[in-house]
């Protein structure tokens, strides 16, 4: 058995809310998963071909100015942000969650990161879920609009 088949999956927003609430340096990845990534250990920056120092990720710590609104709605936010990706760099790309240790950042000011730790993937169900709650909050929040939805 590989280690993605090893790995829990999220299935609710709220069991990614609390994940997230209970644990700090964690990042979202968008990708066909740990085995090949960890295989390689660095992403290539798209438009040049230059290999990266780390994983591009997105973090999902909560920020201090979020205040003292909803982890579960942070993490739909944040979830929302990168939901495109699948779409546009194909078959295979599901997201999942790792703890790793930020070495840098990428061409799109994304934290690169290494001694990836997989913790989870993330459920089709917690995107759908999370574009349902950002979408909720169009007149309060205003449009937010993403290419590829």
């Amino acid at each position: 058995m590989s280690a993605e088949e090893d790995l829990p999956v999220l299935s609710t927003l709220a069991e990614a809310a609390r994940l997230v609430d209970g644990h700090r340096g964690l990042y979202v990845r968008w990708s066909r998963g740990p085995g090949p990534d960890l295989a390689d250990g660095s992403s290539t920056d798209a438009l040049t071909g230059v290999p990266m120092p780390g994983l591009s990720a997105n973090p999902l710590d909560v920020e201090d100015w979020w205040g003292d609104r909803s982890v579960e709605l942070w993490v739909a936010r944040r979830l929302y942000d990168y939901a495109h990706l699948p779409h546009d760099k194909g078959p295979g790309v599901r997201p999942w969650i790792l703890r790793g240790r930020e070495t840098g950042r990428g061409p799109d000011n994304e934290p690169l990161v290494t001694d990836a730790e997989p913790l989870c993937w993330i459920a089709d169900e917690v995107i759908d879920a999370a574009k349902t709650e950002v979408t909720r909050q169009e007149r309060e929040w205003g449009t937010l609009r993403r290419g590829g939805r």
